[in-house]
């Protein structure tokens, strides 16, 4: 090493505060319930190369393919200079889909572009035909209607091009709430560009030039450990998106074939062999195919590997042009990239490692964004008299299970790996005009195993005065979370409507509705799949677990084979070690 390791560790660790500091901006001025609330942003530094160098706990969906980014603005504007900012959504020039609106700042020291920061928010509308930021069934983007900035310059001498601005405003059904949110995604980009000056100035160009190229090959040379660890094969994982009505009445098969070599210390990973694009939004665009299969490499070998392009020199990628998890063919809609397809691309590539190698991998998480995460709309007439437009995050999804640990119970899905935050339900309520009824652990809907999936939630929620429009994009209905290495899987996701009565009625999985005042929407959602033999769980877990009102007595009895001596909750439940032995090899023996 030329830079000695220790200053190594300082930057590095400098940018990935950089990044934070950015990150805290986007969250305390964000003005819609998207960003404050759920935190649906993420925060990066690319190169001026145009290769990822920090993104500390951006969403992956949203970062693994920020070079994607940089490339375009450098493709696009030969004339960078200082006080540019460009706003970027175009799912064909690099960026995850039209609803993530991104800002880009080049960042220069003495002259010299070092680096681009990279602020990108999912907005709560776009000016889609539709009050929703997912489409499933548009059937290209001119039928999903958004508008588009092609990595456009949105500032010159950090000041507005109004212009541009009033393009968004124009088409944007909630103007003052998506300006609100750009000067909060431009204010942290702009927080970035002050703190990698900071940094210039104190170790000087070439110092930080050759700090890149090191810890590039560090972190190159952290992912050939990981993968040298692993035996060398191939193996072909099979994933299942739900049906689309008629299109697909069967589902959308995912195919993603895995090849590691240990020798070389690479992994490939080839996603040639799926289906082309189809008329409806839920192809992924290239920057989404590219960070759902990283993200599933990442969940899948030893933590603490920088997600950086030097990472991402031992990963090889096969993809080819107008294939639904490839590159799009425009103007095929990628609406709905950032999960649904998205996601079953993360859990399908870490099941198959799972399968193939045990003691790696994950199994199957969530997917899909259900009436939980509904985007709703409609007009406030009683408190403000004003149209609204916000995606609500008020239920969670279950969380996959690992050869170490229980899935994580605010998951969410797959895409965002448990990194988004849960909406509150309280400021909800006092933000838009809607009342949440219900919100509580679903019991029984884990992914049995040696260690279990997290389970899923029961949310239900409506308008409290007038009628509200709810989108949404449920998965898992069909096929849920598959476990691995003889894990469960998880109970299904159940989308509904209840009636003033309380009576609930299963709805379509994809669709947008009206619920009308007394009515209320929700979804019983899926939970986790499970890791291991559920025979084989310590039962103190299942103890703990009944205890948690996440598995019933019957479920730890006739799943897990656990038998206590008496079924009462209460502390001093105790498990019958001598019954539980002869229920587990009752079970074993069929």
């Amino acid at each position: 090493m030329s830079v000695d390791p220790i200053l190594l560790a300082v930057i590095a660790n400098r940018l990935d505060s950089v990044v934070r500091e950015m990150e805290n901006t986007l969250l305390r001025t964000g003005r819609s319930g998207v960003l404050n609330m759920a935190r649906d942003f993420s925060c990066a530094i690319v190169t001026a190369d145009n290769d990822l160098l920090a993104s500390a706990e951006g969403l992956p969906v949203h970062i693994f393919g920020a070079q994607l980014l940089g490339a375009a603005m450098t493709d696009l504007h030969d004339d960078l200079a200082e006080g540019d900012a460009f706003l970027h959504n175009d799912p064909y020039l690099g960026n995850s889909h039209p609803a993530d609106h991104v800002i880009l700042v080049p960042v220069f020291h003495e002259g010299v572009h070092m680096f681009t920061t990279v602020a990108k928010a999912h907005q709560a509308d776009t000016g889609n035909a539709e009050p929703t930021t997912y489409m499933p069934f548009a059937r290209d983007i001119y039928n999903e209607g958004g508008v588009i900035f092609p990595c456009v310059r949105v500032q010159r001498d950090r000041r507005d091009i109004d212009d541009v601005i009033r393009v968004g405003q124009r088409r944007i059904r909630v103007p003052d709430q998506w300006y609100g949110d750009y000067l909060a995604m431009v204010g942290a980009a702009r927080i970035g560009e002050a703190g990698l000056k900071e940094v210039c100035a104190r170790y000087g160009n070439e110092l930080v030039r050759e700090f890149i190229a090191e810890w590039f090959d560090y972190s190159e040379a952290k992912m050939a450990h990981a993968i040298a660890q692993m035996p060398a094969g191939r193996i072909t994982g099979h994933g299942m998106h739900d049906p689309i009505d008629d299109q697909l009445p069967d589902g959308i098969p995912i195919n993603v074939t895995i090849t590691v070599d240990p020798e070389e210390a690479t992994v490939e990973l080839d996603l040639r062999d799926n289906i082309d694009c189809i008329p409806a939004g839920l192809n992924q665009s290239e920057a989404c195919t590219v960070s759902n299969v990283m993200t599933g490499i990442f969940n899948s070998i030893e933590p603490g590997i920088p997600a950086n392009s030097g990472a991402f020199r031992r990963i090889r990628l096969l993809l080819r042009d107008n294939c639904i998890v490839g590159r799009p063919q425009f103007p095929h809609s990628t609406s709905v990239a950032t999960t649904n397809i998205g996601d079953r691309l993360v859990v399908t590539t870490q099941k198959a490692i799972a399968d193939a190698w045990p003691g790696f991998g994950v199994a199957e998480g969530a997917t899909g964004l259900g009436p939980g995460f509904a985007v709703v709309s409609g007009t406030d007439m009683r408190r403000r008299g004003e149209p609204y437009v916000n995606q609500y995050f008020l239920g969670t999804q279950g969380g996959p299970a690992n050869v170490d640990t229980d899935g994580w119970v605010t998951y969410g899905l797959a895409v965002a790996s448990g990194l988004m935050f849960r909406d509150s339900v309280e400021v909800s309520e006092q933000k838009y005009p809607i009342r949440v009824g219900e919100l509580r652990i679903r019991m029984d809907s884990e992914g049995a195993g040696r260690r279990r999936g997290a389970p899923g939630t029961t949310v239900r929620y409506g308008p409290r005065w007038d009628p509200m429009g709810a989108a949404y994009v449920t998965d898992c209905v069909t096929y849920p979370p598959r476990g691995t290495q003889g894990g469960g899987p998880a109970a299904r996701n159940i989308p509904f409507r209840a009636s003033a009565d309380g009576d609930e009625t299963e709805i379509a999985p994809l669709d947008s509705v009206v619920i009308a005042p007394g009515e209320a929407i929700g979804q019983h959602s899926t939970g986790g799949g499970g890791y291991g033999d559920p025979l084989e769980r310590e039962p103190e877990r299942v103890r703990d677990d009944v205890l948690a009102g996440f598995v019933s007595f019957g479920r730890a009895r006739d799943v897990y084979g656990v038998a206590f001596v008496e079924e009462a909750l209460s502390s001093s439940l105790e498990v019958d070690l001598e019954a539980t032995r002869a229920r587990r090899a009752e079970l074993r023996t069929g």
